[in-house]
């Protein structure tokens, strides 16, 4: 026995002091807790030899392994308080052996299926997580932490309050590995898909959560207000998120976003689409914004990839779209703008077509089923999103980049006659052209808005501005609207259509404060060139028979902002032109125009001689014009917008152009402008619109109603062989053409309507200019070879065709 003794005694002094010192913290009683004394000795030998520490690691683990083994979990805490004391004193070199022996004691931890070692676990690794290291790692590996915190943020302990604890553990495990990898450019492996694709949904999957629990008032594990953000999962959840999106570099950002789309559509979230909306506000906001378009541009290809999908569907990820887009017009989109619009306008183009081809099918079949229906309706929720989309990126883009975008959507716009690569309007058939041009439309409302350029010829280039009066030459009141409305968001430079609001006699326009400047000499240039395409649509569009009093109400709108931003001396006579020209064709009527539109073209003339008159300052013209409104307003208050815009206003049976005191008269006008500044002799030309294409491409059936066709039959003609002689514009002063004449005319509308131009001029060529005699300046005889020859006529008593005279 004394020998044992002796052999027993030996062995505690030969024992290794690294392991004496280990065994000195754990107390016989585990509830003692660590011992602070000896905790103290064995981190200043830790400190003092800093090649010992991962022997100490070491053995430290042996022992908590082993007491994990044996559930005892009072010595378990020890060693962790252990191990993350000398985590926190020691620094150098030496201590990468020691982290190795410390991350196989945390994994073990999180390995055990107690919920306290689990968290016990997680707690040192994020300590450890937030130490700094002097040198980075080669070696070192997450992967395992990744799936094991990832598996802890989905727990789904029968307990919600241990369910609780699991799922913050978990996400403060992730938090921990971000922070320890992001800056570390040896681990950028965290940001390979394998990765991502646990650590995204994980948060997400907390995040929605707990909306879910917010939505249906969950009475089980408590949320919001009643939790802090330390305890509450989803609230810890986001500001994960937050810090790792915000960690992004530029080659990540492919990574971090697509696991939150296809999330997404795993758990069904874009219908509705209020949780899709709000991480993708997250994702935007907690970015760095030159990486915005990445984000966008992933959207835009989850879009593309679910084009056949649900109407919901689509519009909930058009809708998320929209926010991403919203955010990140307010700083740099770089090149992905016209992407944006080229794709949704695809899917725009596509919407249209499953509507109309359902639509197409449901009518030839025998009954129109409720879900037909239904789906009509949803597939309109998609085209109004991808709409408002559009218009609000656009209207938030710099104006540099707004006026590309408005060149880019007119471009779209099918016109017909006009070539549209994108837009087949023979497949789509009328009403899907219409539908597409209304939206498109809208949409171009919504990218104008606000919209100051210094010149109009940069905001009004042709490529734009012709198409745009294309469509103002429609048969439809909802499409002109849509162009004038346009055209005051450009134009109106100094926001002054909230003044003007309203066809009404002003009876001070000076109080209405209007903002103008002098108009530049761009502006000019632009009005020389492009003013009678102005007024011809002006023109053209007053006498549409379906104009409302909305059509009226922009067409004054548009005469008063060309009067304020573009009109010098100049333009002001060719406005009071066209407004007496207005009035000509209202009385002549040659076109039966309703009588009702009769008076409103009436009361936009004077309406706005009202305004202009005013706003030229000239009394003379101001008081010709207050006579006349105040006549109308004795005997013919129908003439007067206050009376003609009310329901029910008494119409008359006809129009007496006798009755000179009721209309605005051109002798007086041009009176009141003789003066410096005003040709005034223009006034006396009638203003008459010019013929182009453009009514035969938008196939108006007011096409030759545009234009005087005066017929001459050859002899010995059949009616079928008529000839279109003279082709010539006529002012509107017909009223003396006799019944013959007038039904001759009707004839040969008939007849050419459909035609196209060149098959006319071509049957009436030769027509033209046979019977001409030769000119001579002198009129004399010519004498040839003793013949006296035909006689020549001097130029100036010659009858030419109208055709001939410009």
């Amino acid at each position: 026995v004394p020998a044992f003794v002796c052999v027993c005694g030996c062995c505690g002094p030969l024992r290794p002091r690294y392991k004496r010192l280990v065994d000195n913290i754990f107390p016989e009683d585990p509830k003692d807790g660590l011992s602070k004394s000896d905790m103290e000795k064995l981190t200043f030998y830790a400190v003092s030899a800093p090649e010992k520490l991962d022997r100490i690691g070491a053995y430290l683990a042996e022992r908590l392994s082993r007491d994990v083994v044996r559930h005892r979990y009072g010595y378990v805490v020890i060693a962790m308080e252990a191990l993350d004391q000398l985590l926190m004193a020691c620094h150098s070199q030496s201590i990468k052996p020691f982290v190795e022996s410390f991350l196989q004691m945390v994994a073990k931890l999180l390995e055990s299926q107690e919920p306290d070692l689990q968290v016990l676990g997680t707690n040192s690794f994020v300590k450890f997580a937030n130490i700094e290291e002097d040198t980075p790692s080669y070696h070192r590996r997450y992967d395992f932490f990744v799936s094991q915190f990832s598996a802890m943020c989905h727990s789904t302990h029968e307990n919600p309050e241990t369910r609780t604890r699991i799922r913050v553990a978990g996400i403060k495990g992730l938090q921990g590995v971000v922070r320890k990898t992001v800056n570390d450019e040896l681990q950028a492996i965290i940001w390979e898909p394998q990765h991502m694709d646990k650590l995204i949904p994980s948060m997400l999957f907390n995040m929605q959560d707990a909306e879910d629990l917010d939505r249906v008032g969950h009475p089980g594990t408590p949320s919001g207000p009643e939790m802090d953000g330390e305890e509450n999962p989803a609230a810890l959840a986001e500001s994960c998120f937050r810090e790792l999106l915000g960690r992004a570099a530029y080659g990540n950002m492919n990574n971090a976003v697509r696991p939150v789309l296809v999330h997404l559509d795993n758990h069904r979230l874009w219908d509705p689409n209020e949780f899709a909306v709000s991480c993708f506000r997250i994702i935007m906001y907690s970015i760095q914004a030159q990486h915005s378009h990445h984000v966008i541009q992933q959207v835009l290809g989850h879009l593309d990839s679910h084009n056949k999908n649900t109407p919901r569907m689509r519009a909930g990820i058009v809708q998320v779209l929209l926010e991403t887009v919203a955010i990140a017009a307010k700083g740099s989109v770089g090149p992905t703008v016209l992407e944006v619009f080229n794709t949704l306008l695809k899917h725009l183009r596509m919407s249209v077509d499953f509507e109309l081809g359902d639509s197409s099918r449901r009518n030839s079949s025998t009954s129109l089923s409720s879900s037909g229906r239904v789906k009509e309706s949803e597939e309109r929720i998609v085209q109004n999103a991808i709409i408002q989309t559009i218009g609000f990126f656009g209207g938030n883009l710099p104006d540099y980049q707004r006026a590309e975008v408005m060149m880019f959507i007119m471009g779209k716009v099918p016109v017909y006659g006009a070539p549209c690569h994108t837009l087949d309007t023979v497949k789509i058939g009328h009403q899907g052209t219409k539908r597409i041009q209304t939206m498109l439309l809208s949409s171009l409302i919504m990218v104008t808005s606000g919209f100051k350029s210094k010149t109009m010829a940069a905001a009004l280039p042709a490529p734009f501005l012709d198409p745009l009066f294309s469509i103002s030459l429609m048969e439809d009141s909802e499409l002109r609207q849509l162009v004038l409305e346009i055209l005051h968001n450009i134009i109106d430079r100094h926001d002054n259509r909230a003044k003007l609001r309203g066809i009404r006699i002003i009876p001070n326009v000076a109080a209405l404060k209007i903002k103008r400047e002098k108009i530049s000499k761009q502006d000019v240039g632009f009005m020389k060139k492009h003013g009678q395409q102005l007024y011809r649509h002006i023109y053209l569009g007053c006498k549409e028979e379906d104009n409302g009093h909305k059509n009226f109400e922009l067409l004054f709108t548009t005469l008063a902002v060309l009067t304020i931003e573009l009109a010098n001396e100049e333009v002001v006579v060719d406005l009071i032109r066209l407004a007496l020209a207005l009035q000509d064709m209202a009385l002549v009527n040659e076109e039966n125009m309703p009588m009702v539109i009769r008076c409103s073209i009436m009361a936009l003339v004077a309406a706005y001689l009202n305004f202009l008159s005013q706003m030229i300052a000239n009394p003379p013209f101001c008081q010709h014009v207050s006579k006349v409104i105040e006549m109308r307003n004795l005997e013919a208050p129908h003439l007067l917008p206050e009376h003609i815009f009310r329901e029910k206003c008494p119409l008359p049976s006809s129009l007496e152009k006798e009755d000179s005191s009721l209309y605005f008269q051109t002798v007086d006008l041009a009176e009141c402008l003789v003066g410096p500044g005003y040709n005034a002799e223009r006034l006396s030309t009638p203003y008459v619109p010019q013929v182009t294409d453009e009514d035969r491409l938008t196939r108006r059936k007011s096409f030759v109603d545009t234009i005087s066709l005066q017929v001459d039959f050859t002899p010995n003609s059949l009616p079928d062989k008529v000839c279109l002689n003279i082709f010539s514009i006529d002012s509107g002063n017909t009223t003396g053409l006799e019944e013959q004449e007038k039904e001759k005319r009707r004839q040969v509308m008939e007849k050419f309507q459909k035609a196209p131009f060149e098959e006319i001029a071509a049957h009436c060529e030769s027509k033209v200019y046979q019977n001409l005699p030769p000119p001579s300046p002198s009129g004399v005889v010519s004498i040839s070879a003793g013949h006296a020859q035909h006689q020549s006529i001097p130029v100036y008593e010659m009858k030419f065709p109208d055709l001939c005279v410009y």
